[in-house]
């Protein structure tokens, strides 16, 4: 795949740029709410380059009409290896980060699994189960287009957390479109959040459940995310997900 690397040239490195974040601030939102917001993570110029490569033939494994599946209306691709450079220097870099959050979360919730590391070790562990296929995406949205609520699971390894990243502006590029999540307690009614992005920002999210604290000690909740229907423009997204797919 053409990527425009002039566009990233001599801007800060993607290790660089999430050893400025406050962590200590991310994995108290994820806990308190299943999300966190890094504001400016990439640059306009950043943004306008990843969403430049949707209509390029080359460089993705598959192309899926939402409207086809029922999944909504809207489109998408995933990218096949080797990912464009700043797409995979961010799920390399961002790992690391999110690793001690996802095992303490799975030690909170009970679940066995532990995360090593670095991420080539966990994708390692997610080709020995058969899950190949890179993950990240773009989506693209025009007039009309939403995403049902869903959850990115595709096979048995799952890391519990993603990030979606905007690439277009609210109120400028388009109209409605907001990123929603909502989460689901056990014996309650559901809970339904908007999370406030602009472009360039990225949004840290629950994949499929977070611990809760209750008064007898921890319990899961279930969290499924979306997009709301886009009035006027288009809405383009990047996802990175961190486990590959059956």
């Amino acid at each position: 795949m053409t990527f425009n690397t002039a566009a990233i040239t001599h801007r800060r490195t993607a290790e660089a740029r999430l050893n400025g974040v406050d962590w200590a601030k991310v994995h108290a939102d994820l806990d308190a709410q299943g999300w966190a917001i890094l504001t400016k993570l990439l640059t306009h110029a950043e943004t306008n380059a990843l969403g430049g490569l949707y209509h390029q033939k080359e460089g993705f494994r598959s192309h899926v009409i939402m409207a086809r599946h029922g999944f909504g209306r809207g489109e998408y691709k995933y990218f096949s290896y080797p990912l464009p450079p700043l797409i995979q220097d961010l799920r390399v870099a961002a790992y690391p980060y999110l690793a001690p959050i996802a095992n303490q979360w799975h030690a909170r919730m009970g679940k066995v699994a532990r995360f090593p590391d670095d991420h080539a070790a966990f994708l390692q562990r997610c080709h020995q189960a058969g899950q190949m296929r890179p993950t990240p995406l773009l989506l693209e949205y025009g007039p009309e287009d939403y995403n049902c609520l869903h959850r990115d699971l595709y096979g048995e390894q799952v890391f519990p957390l993603q990030i979606a990243i905007l690439l277009d502006q609210p109120g400028t590029d388009f109209t409605g479109g907001e990123f929603v999540m909502t989460e689901q307690r056990p014996r309650m009614q559901t809970r339904a959040m908007v999370l406030p992005l602009q472009k360039g920002d990225a949004a840290i999210f629950a994949v499929n459940s977070r611990p809760m604290k209750g008064v007898r000690g921890d319990y899961q909740v279930k969290l499924n995310h979306g997009v709301s229907k886009l009035y006027s423009g288009k809405r383009r997204t990047l996802g990175v997900i961190f486990h590959d797919a059956v």
